[in-house]
């Protein structure tokens, strides 16, 4: 029930991952009937660790070879080849070499994918979706790297801990993510490249560390205290920065 954040003042922005990926200009929808996320030339906007990003209408009926092969049904063998005919010799063909590559005009573009990830505990109170007004810094901080990226895409996925029911962390995951992205919107990031997502307490980074606590409550400080990892918000920012 606490959280794509209890009290605990101080907690780090960590960021997790800063990695290369080829990816296109912008979002095209976060909606339609495609099931995932493409950019203006119609490519699949994916993850740093390679995954196609699923719309909320996605549904496996949808699944392509790019994004969700293992979905796909298989393939009949293919059929034995005749056995050839005897053809006349033909002479060999001299390769052609290649031809040089050309080295683009003007300067060159790099594309870049930033994943930052904030313990929800240093944005918000417990079991709130309000961003605390001491530390919307750490907010500012991440839109003020954005300056000088060509921005495609910012996805802001929220998680809880496991503590209250699964329905109820859904929902507030989904509430502190659209919280980040309200703030983000409120320092001039377009809306309409900010996806936001709830995973409620189903991605816990906290493993087996925190069993055989006690009562499954937030009045069990033990357990709340252990729980802090996964309280968090996960942002990914997808773009180009000119070299």
């Amino acid at each position: 029930m606490i959280n794509k954040m209890t009290k605990t003042t101080g907690a780090l922005m960590t960021i997790s991952a800063i990695a290369l990926s080829s990816l296109a200009t912008t979002v095209a929808a976060q909606e339609g009937v495609i099931g995932y996320v493409q950019d203006t030339r119609g490519g699949f906007i994916k993850t740093a660790s390679g995954l196609c990003i699923r719309t909320g209408y996605w549904t496996p009926a949808m699944a392509n070879q790019e994004c969700d092969p293992d979905l796909l049904p298989k393939a009949p063998p293919p059929a034995a080849p005749a056995a050839p005919r005897s053809a006349a010799p033909v002479a060999p063909v001299a390769p052609v070499a290649p031809a040089p590559a050309v080295a683009p005009r003007g300067a060159s573009v790099a594309p870049v994918t930033e994943k930052v990830t904030l313990q929800a505990d240093a944005l918000f109170d417990f079991d709130k979706a309000i961003i605390r007004a001491d530390a919307s810094t750490k907010l500012d901080d991440l839109v003020g790297r954005l300056k000088g990226i060509n921005l495609e895409v910012i996805i802001a996925i929220g998680h809880t801990d496991r503590i209250g029911s699964k329905a109820y962390n859904q929902k507030l995951s989904m509430r502190r993510a659209e919280a980040v992205k309200a703030y983000m919107v409120s320092k001039g990031i377009p809306a309409n490249r900010v996806y936001t997502e709830g995973k409620g307490p189903t991605q816990p980074v906290t493993a087996d560390k925190c069993k055989k606590m006690g009562a499954e409550n937030g009045r069990n400080k033990k357990l709340v205290a252990c729980l802090a990892a996964d309280r968090r918000v996960e942002i990914e920012v997808v773009g180009t920065r000119t070299k």
